[in-house]
């Protein structure tokens, strides 16, 4: 937990640990595997699934301003090789402005 949470303070400082525990249970067993444990931003079917699955289900986000959230974490996130699917997830529902939803 401590790991995901200093992850996501590269680029939140003030991250709430409450938001990234909640995030980390609910992918749960996806985190146990490196691939599933990633996001891939050249990957176009996998911004797909964030986007209809985590901004959509999850937020109740869809659409452009779906799209736009995860440009701008992918843009964000650009220098690092290897990211964090909780942190990715975590920046996502802060773009969105969806942080409470998740408290």
């Amino acid at each position: 937990m401590t790991d995901y949470l200093a992850d996501v303070r590269k680029y939140d400082s003030g991250a709430d640990e409450a938001v990234v525990k909640k995030i980390v249970s609910h992918l749960g067993i996806a985190l146990r595997n490196r691939d599933s444990a990633l996001v891939s931003c050249s990957d176009p079917e996998e911004l797909e699934r964030v986007k209809e699955k985590w901004c959509g289900k999850k937020l109740g986000v869809t659409g452009d301003a779906a799209d736009k959230a995860l440009e701008k974490v992918c843009a964000a996130m650009a220098d690092d090789r290897t990211k964090s699917r909780v942190t990715f997830y975590y920046l996502t529902a802060k773009e969105l402005d969806k942080l409470g939803a998740l408290a």
